[in-house]
């Protein structure tokens, strides 16, 4: 199981790094200071340190899924699919400065990653515990992302 766990330890490290390369300035831009932000907004260092572990969590339970997956076909498909949603949304909320589409990526990609815990949990059981915090972090995200739309 450990060169699945690489892999897609590579896969999620990839994809952070990627959606960082076309996020522009970013969290320094004018358009992001100049938002109306929720109360509820962690400080910055917090989003690192979630997505370490987040990315580092999801690669074991992706690993797990993996090993125990029929149709591997199916896993790759859904975890491509969560790939391009993870990356998408720097670009598209950060460069792109679109909330409101950006905030259509954060929905969709906690839908699917909310459909993974429940529709896993009897195959994957304790691991499926593993998927806990990004759903969490999704949530939080999308509501900061939601409070963005609703509030500029």
């Amino acid at each position: 199981m450990l060169r699945p766990i690489i892999l897609f330890l590579l896969l999620n490290f990839g994809a952070l790094a990627i959606g960082g390369l076309f996020t522009g300035p970013g969290v320094s831009s004018d358009w992001y200071a100049g938002l109306d932000k929720a109360p509820w907004t962690p400080p910055g260092w917090v989003f690192g340190a979630a997505w370490t572990t987040i990315m580092t969590l999801l690669a074991v339970y992706m690993a797990s899924w993996w090993t125990i997956a029929p149709v591997k076909r199916i896993v790759l498909g859904q975890y491509a699919v969560q790939w391009v949603l993870n990356v998408s949304w720097n670009p598209v909320f950060f460069r792109g400065q679109l909330a409101l589409p950006a905030l259509i990526l954060i929905v969709t990609l906690t839908f699917l990653i909310g459909y993974w815990l429940f529709r896993n949990a009897a195959a994957l059981k304790w691991r499926s515990a593993l998927l806990v915090p990004y759903f969490a972090w999704l949530l939080i995200a999308t509501s900061l992302n939601a409070y963005i739309v609703l509030n500029n």
